[in-house]
């Protein structure tokens, strides 16, 4: 257990990085609405979806109903719908960790799962899991420490969610650098521009997602491969 923790804190040392501030973030903003820490604490740990809890801010505050939270929900991260299938038989043969696989499955932490190859001698199902806990882990705490200083600081946080665009960003990058093959990526990209110049900012990611996979699909390769034959 103990090799599998050390190489996944080294695995997810940048979403570390990441997540603390966004985490952080959302805290603060939360905190701002007039919530405090423990509702971040809750809502970090069984919600979790990233862009969503900066959305659910406003939805909250603005007294918005449940159908309305359910489509912004499904607009938002209707795309992680996609994300499951890459992993459904992977999850699958992880007994009964797969509940909480699925549950965890996040942009970044997908991002890291697609490339990971485990290196010999450590067990892939726990360090799997140990990655996907650690992301939350990081996420909560940056949420709980966010909604703290918020309510004990004086905080201007004009702009601060742009910090998940940042690592977003981030994670591209070091996956563009690690592909050997950058034809998915090219390909995702100018789904999304295209999608997002014809059908706008707030209505363009599912469909951009859906065009990419019917790209993808017929010519793809397992998630992770690709970084395998890189390494």
């Amino acid at each position: 257990m103990k090799q599998e923790l050390r190489y996944a804190l080294r695995r997810t040392l940048p979403v570390l990085c990441g997540y603390v501030f966004l985490g952080v973030a959302f805290g603060v903003l939360l905190s701002q609405a007039g919530y405090g820490w423990p509702w971040a604490l809750l809502i970090s740990g069984i919600v979790y979806a990233g862009s969503m809890q900066f959305a659910l801010v406003g939805l909250i505050t603005g007294g918005a109903g449940v159908l309305t939270t359910a489509l912004m929900t499904l607009a938002v991260n209707g795309r992680h719908l996609f994300y499951g299938v890459t992993f459904l038989e992977r999850f699958r043969a992880m007994g009964k960790a797969c509940p909480y696989m699925v549950f965890s499955l996040t942009d970044e932490t997908y991002s890291l799962l697609c490339s990971e190859q485990t290196p010999p001698g450590l067990n892939p199902d726990r360090t799997l899991l140990l990655i996907s806990a650690l992301d939350q882990l990081y996420w909560v705490a940056g949420s709980v420490l966010g909604g703290i200083l918020g309510a004990s600081l004086p905080f201007d946080a004009t702009g601060i969610d742009f910090a998940m665009t940042a690592l977003f960003l981030v994670i591209f990058a070091e996956q563009w650098l690690a592909a050997r093959r950058h034809r998915p990526a090219l390909i995702g990209l100018a789904a999304g521009l295209v999608c997002l110049l014809v059908l706008g900012q707030d209505r363009f990611i599912i469909p951009a997602m859906l065009v990419a996979a019917a790209l993808l699909i017929p010519g793809g390769q397992p998630a992770g491969e690709e970084a395998h034959h890189a390494s």
